[in-house]
């Protein structure tokens, strides 16, 4: 293993913190504005990053991913979220659901933004390869987590969108969640010759990465 994998794995760290803490957090907002202010009441909403690490999914994970040499992915502690609690449950999960994904969205653009100053500036390449991480780290969170599956928050807008009782079927796998997600990253690759990140994630995820490139570029 090189000394460019361990740099390169050792600078993901703090953007996929950053990424996956402000996805949970944006997740209790919306549930708090829409109604249920249970992740409020336990303290959840804070950005306090000890508060929503989780060791495997926040560190270990990815730092594995990253040194050998696959997309990085992981997540926090997931904010507790109670639908029965909101005003009108079925739809309004929905838009708690998208406010993880459209949070990673956001902080793509403030990494376009602030990748393009850094540029101009002329500040060291460390720091702009940090900030470039900082962009695709969000943007694949934000892709990922709209695979229509559970665990992902996907399958929470997919299930706010089909009638309710196949709804619920679709939400009942969510405690299958893990199994999930590891079959999709390891085993179908190698049984069914399908990557999921690659065949699915791959094209959207470069668009959207020249997209925020253009915006640094027109900031520069």
């Amino acid at each position: 293993m090189d000394s460019d994998t361990i740099l390169k794995g050792a600078l993901l760290i703090g953007p996929l913190m950053v990424a996956v803490v402000f996805h949970e957090v944006a997740h209790g907002w919306v549930a708090r504005f829409f109604g249920d202010p249970t992740a409020a009441q336990l303290n959840r909403l804070r950005f306090n990053q000890i508060r929503h690490i989780d060791p495997l999914g926040t560190i270990i994970l990815p730092m594995g991913l990253a040194l050998s040499g696959l997309p990085v992915f992981g997540w926090a502690k997931p904010v507790p979220v109670m639908q029965s609690r909101l005003r009108n449950p079925r739809f309004d999960m929905i838009w708690v659901a998208l406010a993880g994904p459209g949070m990673n969205l956001l902080l793509a653009t403030v990494g376009a933004i602030a990748l393009g100053l850094f540029s101009s500036m002329g500040l060291p390449p460390v720091v702009l390869a940090v900030a470039f991480m900082f962009i695709s780290v969000n943007l694949f969170l934000a892709l990922f987590n709209l695979i229509p599956i559970p665990p992902f928050d996907g399958s929470k807008v997919l299930g706010g969108l089909l009638p309710p009782a196949l709804g619920e079927k679709i939400a009942q796998l969510d405690r299958y969640g893990f199994l999930i997600f590891a079959a999709l990253i390891l085993v179908v690759p190698r049984l069914l010759g399908f990557d999921v990140v690659d065949k699915v994630i791959g094209p959207p995820f470069e668009a959207l990465q020249a997209f925020y490139l253009r915006i640094a570029a027109m900031v520069a």
